[in-house]
């Protein structure tokens, strides 16, 4: 072997250089082996992104549960018949179908409106 090429190959850089590409290559392969492992029972994959989705259960919702609205950008619930209720802008409204659902969203209930 030439002079020169034994010198770039043993130069800091070089190594560097082929440290990384190394890296690069493993971590590729496990990224696509992580991929193509067989789902679980109860899960759908989203095979291209690598993603597992599960299907959550739907929330069961009391027959005598009160319905209450908020804002997207506020804290704060409100019965629908509340003055409250009332103001929010239509696209800005989320509606619940139970305070326990508002509660567990984040929101707290307004001063304003009795429960």
């Amino acid at each position: 072997m030439p002079a020169k090429l034994k010198s770039f190959l043993r130069s800091e850089q070089t190594i560097m250089a082929i440290l990384l590409c190394a890296i690069a290559l493993a971590s590729f392969a496990l990224g696509r082996q992580s991929v193509e492992s067989p789902t679980v029972a109860g899960q759908s994959t989203y095979q291209e992104a690598g993603v597992v989705f599960v299907d959550a259960p739907k929330a069961a919702v009391a027959s005598d549960a009160v319905p209450v609205a908020a804002s997207k950008n506020g804290t704060k619930y409100h019965r629908l018949d509340c003055p409250g209720a009332t103001t929010i802008k239509e696209a800005n409204l989320i509606r619940f179908a139970s305070v326990d659902l508002a509660r567990a969203a984040g929101y707290e209930p307004a001063g304003n409106c009795d429960f």
